[in-house]
């Protein structure tokens, strides 16, 4: 890559990394510090961790599409002022009800098509993909210094610090924008990042895509609605205090790292991941089930964690990918546009169906919700072709495998 690849995969990836830890900040903390607020309840507790995905799922498209039209930094601005002031609401506000505003106001910042859309004009197609795979990078980092950060910020500072910290990070990510990303040329819609209307109706009639968004969906509602009830089994299963779970959260997340590394590999060389990923989602179930039952043993959840993150990081990582070569290239924008809008309403059902569940059923059933999930996602996924690998994804084999 030449120089100004290289500032804007760095400029870009950290400001979609700071955007991003100040979303995951609250989720190892918010299930118990939220219980402090006024008129908290667990179904708003878990609204108010999903909320963000409501609004980021309904705008995503939407912003990525005007950034076609009035450029991508002035999108991208209003998208960050927006995180600021959603954090500020919240970090301000002393009712559950004030944080879901304000957590409702973070997601109007949907601006992850248009940091993918200024990426893509700011590289040359045989560089693009390295430049996303440093941004995607960005994200996997963020959620796991999230899981440690969040409990460490909210041990020393309160939850309004942790709101504050987050509204700190989007301000960074401001001054990053303008001081490291080159200014790029006038807007320019590529068929990588942008979504052409046209083609929404190709991508929704496409049954393998519409696999891979609920894929896709099922995923973040069971991170979500897990995320709900994981910090109480940490201090209340294993005698763990808020501000050491990252003692936990550390070794379960490289080691999930370390185990899927082998498992990713194998499936792209043998261009098998999409046969594997029943296997994977099937894993996932099992950990939530395991979750379920064996809340009294603490090595049996400290190895239940370590199948749910390494289940969700295999998933979280293939899943793109799997989109990128499914889709034709003339829809891949609108294909990713669409994927990203069933990702984040999957984090929003997961936070309200994850804090109804709890109140309803405890915390055992919101971990075996989670799993008849992915058990329907499982099956689901179980007519999932094999994609193409060439410069046409639309060439496929012909039988399902």
């Amino acid at each position: 890559m030449n120089a100004q690849e290289w500032r804007a995969a760095g400029g870009l990836a950290a400001i979609f990394g700071l955007r991003m830890s100040g979303l995951f900040l609250i989720l190892p903390v918010f299930a118990i510090y939220g219980g402090s607020l006024a008129g908290a309840t667990p179904l708003l507790i878990g609204v108010a961790i999903g909320a963000y995905g409501l609004t980021q799922a309904l705008l995503q498209i939407p912003l990525g599409a005007l950034s076609d039209r009035l450029g991508r930094r002035p999108v991208i601005l209003a998208g960050l002022i927006a995180f600021v002031a959603g954090s500020v609401i919240a970090a301000t506000g002393d009712s559950i009800q004030t944080v879901i505003i304000g957590r409702i106001v973070q997601g109007a910042g949907a601006v992850s098509s248009a940091i993918l859309a200024l990426s893509a004009d700011l590289s040359r197609e045989a560089q693009r993909t390295k430049v996303m795979a440093i941004i995607g990078i960005s994200v996997g980092a963020s959620f796991m210094l999230a899981l440690v950060a969040g409990p460490l910020l909210a041990g020393f500072f309160g939850l309004a610090g942790v709101f504050w910290v987050t509204a700190g990070l989007a301000t960074l990510a401001v001054v990053l924008l303008y001081a490291i990303v080159p200014a790029g040329g006038q807007p320019c819609a590529r068929p990588e990042t942008s979504v052409r209307w046209a083609a929404v109706r190709r991508v929704v009639t496409d049954p393998d895509l519409l696999r891979l968004d609920a894929g896709i969906f099922v995923l973040h509602l069971v991170m979500t609605a897990s995320f709900v009830v994981f910090p109480l089994v940490l201090r209340d299963a294993l005698g763990m205090s808020e501000a050491n779970h990252w003692q936990v959260y550390i070794p379960v997340l490289l080691a999930s790292v370390v185990a899927m590394g082998p498992v990713i590999g194998i499936g792209e060389r043998r261009r098998i991941m999409h046969r594997l990923q029943g296997a994977v989602v099937l894993t996932l179930a099992l950990a939530d089930a395991v979750l379920a039952v064996f809340l009294q043993t603490p090595p049996v959840i400290l190895f239940a964690l370590w199948l749910f993150f390494t289940a969700f990081n295999i998933l979280e990582a293939s899943l793109p990918s799997l989109v990128s070569r499914f889709a034709p290239v003339a829809a891949r924008g609108t294909a990713l546009g669409i994927y990203s809008t069933a990702q984040f309403m999957g984090a929003f059902v997961g936070g309200v169906g994850g804090g109804w569940l709890h109140g309803a059923a405890g915390v055992p059933g919101v971990f075996m919700g989670c799993a008849g999930m992915a058990l329907v996602w499982f099956v689901i996924a179980l007519g999932l072709r094999a994609p193409g690998h060439g410069d046409n994804p639309v060439q496929r084999a012909g039988p399902a495998s």
